[in-house]
C-alpha cells in the first residue's frame, strides 16, 4: 500500500507556490511590500489570493482522494487479493 501523504513533486511545487502567493496577498494588504506600479493594492491582493487557493486545491484533493481509497477500498473496487 503506497503512503495516502506522498505527494507527487509536482503538486508540492504547486502547493509552495500557492502558499508563497498567499504570503504575498498578506504582506501587500499589511504594506509590507509595495506594490508595482499604480495597481490598486486590494484587487491584487485578492488576484493572488485566489490564485493562491487555487494553486493549492490539487494537493488537497489528491490527499482527499487517496484517503477515500484506503479507508473504503469497496467503493473503488478495489479488494485485498491476500484473503
Amino acid at each position: 500500500m503506497q503512503n495516502v501523504a506522498r505527494l507527487p513533486r509536482t503538486v508540492l511545487v504547486l502547493e509552495a507556490l500557492g502558499g508563497l502567493m498567499i504570503l504575498a496577498a498578506l504582506l501587500l494588504v499589511n504594506h509590507w511590500l509595495p506594490a508595482p506600479g499604480t495597481l490598486d493594492v486590494r484587487t491584487l491582493a485578492t488576484g493572488l489570493f485566489i490564485a493562491g487557493i487555487v494553486l493549492m486545491l490539487p494537493a488537497a484533493w489528491l490527499l482527499m482522494w487517496r484517503t477515500a481509497k484506503a479507508i473504503a477500498p469497496q467503493l473503488f473496487n478495489h479488494t485485498d487479493k491476500k484473503r
